[in-house]
């Protein structure tokens, strides 16, 4: 009895053994996860840039400065004239009309640009030229009666004429030249001419023309303008004529 149980003893050992054995042979192999692959490399940042102009606004034949600054940049190129930057910087551009400067900034991460104005102001136009005043057409004579100094009514209006360019002429100085027609003596014609020319230069002054641009002198009878004996000739030269003294 003590026998048969040891060997049943046995063999329950051996069958528990082998189906030991049995389990551990089948039970199935665990993998590892393959590693996760690398993060992709970061795209290239974009270039950025910016460009002023100072001043802004010039003068015909003046300059202005281009400034420039970059980042992410591989090549740089300013238009027009300019070409081939470095990454920042500054340079001087005289526009002869107004003109508008790009730059253009290229990288791996692909290009940007700016841009500025210089704008160029118009010369002013010439300024006219000046009018040589006619001196001859509006400075007039005063015509007198014989062997009268007294200003005529005509008289009045040619000399408010030649008033009025004195004054808008304030540089230009006359002499007052006194005529008299043949008749009468050297010597009374002499005063009578002086008596004519003072009478014009005081009613140029009482017109408002200032006294110290007007000298006097007389001729008498000595300068005639017209040379026949007729009452016609004769008031023709009977005068207070005048010359440009400057």
């Amino acid at each position: 009895m003590y026998l048969a149980s040891r060997s049943l003893y046995r063999a329950g050992l051996l069958v528990a053994v082998a189906a030991a054995v049995f389990t551990f042979g089948c039970k199935k192999k665990t993998v590892a996860p393959p590693p996760p692959p690398p993060a992709p490399a970061p795209a290239p940042a974009r270039p950025t840039v910016t460009l002023q102009a100072s001043p802004a606004t010039i003068n015909k034949g003046e300059s202005s400065t281009l400034s420039w600054n970059s980042t992410d940049a591989t090549q740089l190129s300013i238009d027009p004239g300019v070409g081939a930057v470095t990454a920042q910087g500054s340079t001087q551009v005289s526009p002869s009309d107004t003109a508008t400067y790009t730059i253009t900034a290229t990288g791996p991460g692909g290009s940007a640009n700016a841009s500025a104005t210089v704008t160029v102001n118009a010369p002013p136009p010439p300024p006219p030229p000046v009018r040589e005043p006619d001196f001859n057409q509006e400075v007039r004579d005063a015509y007198f009666d014989y062997d009268k100094a007294d200003i005529r009514p005509d008289a009045r209006a040619s000399l408010s004429t030649t008033a009025d360019f004195l004054k808008k002429y304030p540089s230009i100085k006359v002499t007052i030249e006194g005529h008299c027609d043949e008749r009468g003596s050297t010597e009374y014609n002499l005063g009578l001419g002086d008596r004519r020319a003072n009478a014009v230069k005081q009613y140029l002054v009482s017109l408002g023309v200032s006294a110290d641009r007007m000298g006097t002198v007389s001729f008498g009878k000595e300068k005639p303008f017209c040379m026949e004996h007729a009452e016609a000739c004769w008031q023709q030269n009977r005068r207070g004529h005048f010359v440009k003294a400057n």
